[in-house]
């Protein structure tokens, strides 16, 4: 009785959760609900924005549960839309603002912004504006990508307004850019090409001027050209370096500056030994290393840009302008000023101006930036059309159904923008590493020096020059941008070939897929029923047994009928009229052809109107055994054949699930089909597993078990039925969604309907996470070897020491040897639609 008692308090409930943006939320908000006392069965999740469990209404008040999940830094109520001033960054993307504002993914009260930031020069000053953001009361979530110099930021627009946050941006050190003006004129690689040529001037002559007599004349004109270039070129590392130390953080700012202060300060020293003491000069050093560090920088900028041509040259595609469709004839508008329901004339060679569905004409449609293939797609009154496509033939007029931030290139613009902005698992490594590089490298330059000079009694300038070396050979730049750059890169070639993921984590997450997963009905096949087999009676061949059942098909709608219709518009038969045209409601239909009966339908229809269907009864069974549906056609009282349909495969699908196993993948099949016609499809792909006669919601189990075998899933579908197996698996992959790209749930989306791609996201994923190693490899690498090497440990061999400079030099390529090993991703493009 006390069981019973006890358990009339139970509830079990659920309640909205706003503000989670990751996996991470789900946990705090989870650990904030199991801590109140009477509840139990807590399951929050993320894409729900609910929290559902059992509570002991005894134990524990609703109001409780609220003040919980509001302590926990969520809230249980949305902010509505015009609250939060909603701007698409696809709106940015066709020429508003650089800022990009939209809501926060699973987050209603939250505000997601993107914009640019001037002024970083390494990998740690990407994580001193995370660190300096992160902090900042009101602001969820901070991401900071080195190579596209791009901020993501969640924030609360309730606790924190935009200003505040490029407040703290500048007060990091950093520029935030406000407008799309601004971002357009930060032109990085050309101003450092200026600083480049500005300190080479007055760098480049005190070299030779070391070798000369060093009389007062040259000492203080070396002294004058070192000064200059140490205060204007060098004036950066100065300015960055207090940023980062004011931050509690350290960059390569601080090395640099360390080392040419060093070399410089010591210098100006010698030059006046009447008030200080003897000794040789360093100016070349300081001067030559600002120089070489500044050519280090354009070629990085240079590359970085290259790096995200795939994006800008999809921005740059377009049109500017439109003619629009007017009483009196046609009007020339911008292409952004069309508004959804406006009639557009496209001429031969234009570019289509917006999304739309074509009314009148038929035309050559080139897709090539969507799809990546280069033949024209012929379109006609009723087909849908996409902005910045390009009509090759004829002219047509489109009514505009999208616009702005709702067509096709916005969203693929703001995916791959996103997937660009967030950080992989991987790159925590990196982060990690850099946090700690920069006092680990100061310490390791005393410590040669106090080495050097203390226990091996070397002279001062001999200790003080490998400290120096030390100092400015050390790299972090190159694993801030192992990364991003490979990412950048690898989007980009998928974006050039209608392969869009969603997030970086994506890219290195099918890279790691062990089952692979796909819906029958419109993945593995077409979707539609097709004619496979013609079995005519004699004296009838199959062209007349055709002929005969176009006829009496024609006037239907069902899908199996158009099926044969359009198979015989493909032969070119003529299809003639019938008469007494009439539907036998699930059994099919009967007509008058040419003054005959005819009977068109399954074999109850048969038996119904009493025909003998013996002589082909055989050939039917055997139909049926291999998972057709077919129809009998009888005329004038006898039965002149039978016509088998099917939902045939897509001409790529063998070859996709071959591809696939060779890659070492597991592959199985869900379906509500029957298990008949399910283990002949299988069967005839090469499939390894089957599930039919699945329903919807319980595909969702079928990947669980998998998963519960600890195996990484994919599962292929068309990203709007398969909804909630795409979200469960580790990958969705939705498949032939060109013009529903900003909707779909898939983390990759594939705009062809080619199952071949499937096999190719998941090849440059792998491609794109074996450059991200190579890339972290080789950073680390470089400062294995390369500081121990200016600190002196080949000295005994060599007999000398490697000059700052030169280690300056070594560090700045370090950078681009990493960028230009990304940009190699670009030669994989061209493999990839093998």
């Amino acid at each position: 009785m006390a069981d019973t008692a006890e358990n009339k308090h139970i509830r079990q409930s659920e309640i909205p959760v706003h503000g989670m943006s990751c996996e991470h939320c789900v946990k705090q908000a989870t650990k904030a609900l199991e801590a109140l006392q009477g509840m139990g069965n807590v399951r929050v999740s993320l894409a729900e924005s609910k929290a559902f469990f059992s509570h002991d209404s005894e134990k524990v008040m609703m109001d409780d549960i609220i003040k919980a999940i509001e302590d926990a830094g969520f809230s249980t109520k949305p902010v509505p839309a015009e609250e939060t001033g909603e701007i698409s960054p696809s709106e940015v993307a066709m020429g508003g603002a650089a800022i990009a504002e939209f809501p926060a993914d699973g987050a209603d009260t939250d505000i997601k912004r993107r914009f640019k930031v001037s002024g970083m020069t390494c990998a740690n000053c990407a994580l001193t504006i995370e660190k300096k953001l992160k902090v900042t009361p009101g602001v969820r979530i901070a991401s900071v990508n080195f190579a596209s110099e791009m901020v993501t930021v969640d924030y609360d627009p309730q606790m924190i307004d935009l200003s505040t946050i490029f407040s703290q941006v500048r007060d990091a050190g950093y520029i935030p850019m406000e407008n799309a003006q601004e971002a357009e004129e930060d032109r990085t690689a050309i101003k450092q090409r200026n600083w480049l040529i500005f300190s080479a001037i007055f760098s480049l002559p005190i070299m030779p001027m070391m070798f000369l007599p060093m009389s007062p004349l040259t000492l203080y004109g070396m002294f004058a050209m070192a000064t200059i270039v140490q205060f204007t070129a060098g004036w950066i590392f100065y300015r960055g370096a207090y940023h980062a130390l004011k931050n509690k953080s350290a960059n390569m700012d601080v090395l640099v500056a360390m080392g040419i202060t060093a070399a410089y300060g010591y210098s100006v020293l010698t030059t006046f030994p009447q008030l200080f003491f003897h000794g040789p000069t360093f100016f070349d050093a300081s001067a030559v290393l600002i120089t070489f560090v500044r050519f280090g920088k354009y070629l990085e900028a240079k590359a970085k840009g290259r790096a995200g041509q795939a994006l800008k040259r999809l921005l740059e595609l377009q049109a500017d302008k439109a003619r629009l469709l007017v009483n009196d004839g046609e009007q020339e508008v911008a292409a952004s000023a069309l508004k959804v329901g406006d009639m557009v004339l496209v001429k031969p060679g234009e570019k289509i101006p917006v999304d739309g569905e074509i009314t009148e004409g038929y035309a050559g449609i080139d897709e090539s930036m969507l799809t990546g293939e280069s033949i024209p797609v012929e379109k006609g009154p009723g087909d849908a059309v996409i902005g910045a496509t390009i009509n090759k033939s004829g002219s047509i007029k489109v009514r505009t159904t999208k616009t702005g931030k709702d067509t096709v290139l916005a969203g693929i613009v703001k995916m791959v923008e996103e997937a660009q902005g967030v950080k992989p698992p991987i790159q925590r490594l990196a982060d990690t590493i850099s946090n700690y590089f920069v006092p680990v490298v100061v310490a390791l330059s005393v410590i040669t020096f106090l080495i050097w000079y203390f226990a091996l009694h070397s002279t001062f300038v001999f200790g003080f020059t490998a400290a120096i070396a030390v100092l400015v050979i050390a790299c972090p730049c190159a694993l801030g941008l192992a990364t991003p750059t490979a990412i950048m890169v690898g989007s980009g070639v998928g974006l050039n070939r209608g392969i869009l993921f969603k997030s970086a984590a994506v890219l290195e997450a099918i890279s790691k897929l062990q089952v692979i997963g796909f819906d029958k009905t419109g993945t593995l096949t077409k979707g539609t029923p097709e004619v496979t087999d013609i079995l005519a009676a004699a004296p009838y061949n199959e062209k007349d047994l055709l002929e005969i059942a176009a006829a009496g098909e024609n006037p239907s709608i069902h899908p199996l009928a158009q099926a044969v219709v359009i198979r015989a518009g493909k032969e070119g038969l003529v299809i003639a009229e019938v008469t007494d045209y009439r539907e036998e409601s699930g059994h099919g239909i009967a007509c008058t052809y040419q003054g005959q009966p005819l009977l068109i339908g399954n074999i109850k229809l048969m038996q119904n109107h009493g025909i003998d269907v013996s002589d082909i009864e055989q050939n039917f069974q055997r139909m049926a055994e291999a998972g057709k549906t077919t129809i009998f056609v009888a005329l004038n009282g006898r039965a002149i054949g039978l016509i088998a349909l099917a939902d045939v495969l897509k001409e790529s699908t063998k070859e996709a699930i071959k591809r696939l196993q060779n890659l070492g993948l597991k592959t199985f099949m869900i379906t509500g089909d029957n298990k008949k016609v399910a283990h002949t499809v299988a069967r005839e792909v090469g499939i390894d597993e089957v599930a039919a006669e699945v329903l919807p919601l319980d595909k969702i189990n079928i990947i669980k078990k998998y998963q519960e075998q600890g195996m990484k899933v994919a599962m292929v579908g068309d990203g709007i039925n398969d909804a909630p197996a795409l979200a469960q698996a580790d990958i969705g992959i939705a498949i032939g969604s060109g013009t529903d790209v900003a909707k779909e749930t898939g983390d990759v989306i594939l705009v062809r309907n080619d199952l071949l791609d499937v096999e190719r996201a998941i090849r440059l994923g792998r491609k794109t996470l074996n450059k991200i190693k190579q890339n972290l490899f080789w950073a680390l690498i470089y400062n294995v070897i390369g500081i121990p090497v200016a600190a002196g440990v080949l000295y005994p061999l060599t007999g000398k020491l490697l000059p700052p400079e030169w280690a300056g030099l070594a560090m700045a390529f370090s950078s681009v040897s990493v960028v230009t090993n990304s940009l190699l991703l670009k030669r994989f493009g061209r493999k990839l639609m093998d």
